[in-house]
């Protein structure tokens, strides 16, 4: 890639590695710090995060106050931005240390991607090598691009770095569960469930009980009546609303809609459970394997300590996503 930008008399701006490796092409090419004015320093951590830099690839090309600012403090424009990032998902996957995975986490990478697709209307940014043969083709071609190839490249851009910082945020904030859907699958669960309930008993949570845990307490969520819904692989055994103080009412009505189909499900209910229901629950001998409400009596908890497996969760009422979202094919589906 190189040799054709070469071929078309485009100036090469490098960091130091990559700088050594065109010089042995016998490409010329011109180092970052000569652009900069700045060495790289903190072990190469700070290197390209300088105005010279940025402010050539930002610098919007039709804003006459841009162009006047470019021109005070000497900025050349950049109109290409190619980026290999750190190999952040490889090094977890080989078992790094704790040091060589943060090290792997790109910071001047992610900032001249970001930069590059933001201001696609006057750059091309190339953010992985998955791109570079797109890219041969249409400079063996020539040396422009049009509009909409620019930002064909920025979506792929932030989907780049989206995918990467996703990455990062589950090495951080990543959970492991005991498998995913079926045991021969791995799963996590990223983010922080203490924001949603608190556990108050019960086994750790896998997989499908968060999926219809969320279900079952959404979809009594939606109602301003107390409701009471059984969740079972996703699908509702029962669902019942009735009036103000009538919770008790409204989870028997849920129950005798499929008895057979609540064992083993999810029970939810956005009213405080009492004594009543708990003692209904061990009276019909109902396997449970979670119950979320928003809070629950003492005489209730008593009774659930008997099920020593059952997940009984203290429900947050934390402002959920407004859109739901799932990877489909190569892409996401969205939807309010």
């Amino acid at each position: 890639i190189v040799k054709l930008l070469a071929k078309h008399n485009v100036k090469i701006i490098s960091t130091g590695g990559t700088a050594d490796f065109i010089k042995k092409l016998n490409v010329p090419v011109t180092e970052v710090e000569s652009i900069t004015n700045s060495p790289s320093v903190f072990g190469g951590r700070v290197k390209t995060l300088q105005p010279q830099i940025f402010g050539g690839i930002l610098n919007r090309r039709e804003n006459s106050e841009d162009q006047k600012e470019k021109a005070k403090h000497k900025i050349e424009d950049i109109d290409l931005v190619i980026v290999d990032l750190y190999p952040f998902e490889e090094t977890l996957a080989k078992g790094g240390t704790p040091e060589e995975i943060i090290e792997k986490i790109d910071i001047g990478g992610i900032a001249l991607i970001r930069a590059a697709a933001k201001n696609f209307n006057d750059v091309v940014v190339i953010p992985s090598k998955n791109q570079y043969q797109v890219f041969c083709k249409i400079l063996e071609q020539g040396a422009e691009t049009s509009l909409e190839q620019r930002k064909k490249f920025a979506g792929n851009a932030f989907e780049i770095t989206s995918k990467y910082d996703s990455a990062i945020r589950g090495y951080f904030q990543g959970t492991p569960l005991r498998y995913g859907e079926n045991p021969h699958q791995k799963a996590e669960f990223v983010g922080n469930l203490e924001e949603s309930f608190i556990q108050l008993q019960g086994k750790e949570l896998s997989y499908n009980n968060l999926i219809d845990t969320e279900a079952a307490i959404t979809a009594v969520y939606d109602f301003k009546e107390p409701a009471f819904a059984i969740i079972k692989h996703m699908n509702a055994c029962g669902l019942a609303v009735r009036n103000e103080g009538q919770i008790f009412e409204a989870y028997k009505a849920a129950y005798k809609a499929d008895p057979v189909s609540a064992f083993g499900g999810i029970l939810a209910a956005n009213r405080p459970i009492g004594e009543n229901i708990a003692k209904l629950i061990k009276k019909q001998e109902l396997f449970v394997e979670v119950i979320i409400a928003p809070d629950f009596s003492k005489e209730a908890l008593e009774i659930f300590k008997e099920k020593k497996n059952c997940r009984v969760l203290k429900w947050l009422a934390p402002s959920l996503p407004e859109k739901l979202t799932r990877t489909c094919f190569t892409g996401i589906l969205a939807q309010d």
